[in-house]
């Protein structure tokens, strides 16, 4: 069996404080161990100014050297062609010709990709992807594709296909006007 022994208040204060004596050794590495805690603690804290749109509060979000981060997505919405919210684009702003656009691909325009999944209708999406803040930079066999780590797009609604992503691509609303296709 093991001994315990057990402390009063006055039996935890460093010896010096009691006798008024010099710093013991016991004092001087429970200073410097509670010193250096106070220090990690400090340097693990990360700010909360503002919320990315991919949900989470961490305004240091690291993104790949090249990319314009996460926050340059735009608002998440789904469904067809017209109506709704544009977050890519300015409403009537022209982001492509259509005989720029295959039928089942897609292309990347500005700070949006394309996509005609079926003749005639068209869908557009935040090139920034949702795990972390990549540029997509292709579209091929019908998804959207990540060069860092992976992860795949659908072109009809901008859903995750496959890899890391956690959510699907935020979509801009678009419609034909004419031989062009703009924001709404």
């Amino acid at each position: 069996m093991t001994d315990v022994q057990t402390r009063t208040d006055v039996d935890t204060r460093c010896e010096h404080e009691q006798a008024g004596t010099f710093s013991t050794r016991r004092c001087v590495l429970l200073g410097a161990g509670g010193l250096g805690a106070a220090a990690v603690l400090a340097a693990c804290g990360t700010a909360t100014t503002t919320t990315n749109p991919n949900g989470s509060d961490y305004a240091a979000d690291p993104a790949p050297a090249g990319s314009k981060g996460a926050a340059a997505g735009g608002s998440t919405g789904g469904g067809t062609t017209g109506g709704g919210d544009s977050g890519g684009a300015a409403a009537g702003a022209s982001l492509a010709l259509v005989a720029d656009v295959p039928a089942g691909g897609g292309i990347i325009a500005g700070d949006l990709v394309i996509t005609q999944p079926k003749q005639g209708t068209f869908k557009a999406f935040t090139k920034v992807c949702t795990h972390q803040g990549c540029e997509v930079n292709e579209v091929k066999d019908g998804t959207i594709n990540c060069p860092c780590h992976g992860a795949k797009f659908s072109i009809e609604d901008g859903s995750v296909k496959g890899g890391p992503a956690p959510k699907p691509l935020a979509e801009t609303k678009v419609k034909v006007d004419g031989d062009k296709i703009v924001a709404v």
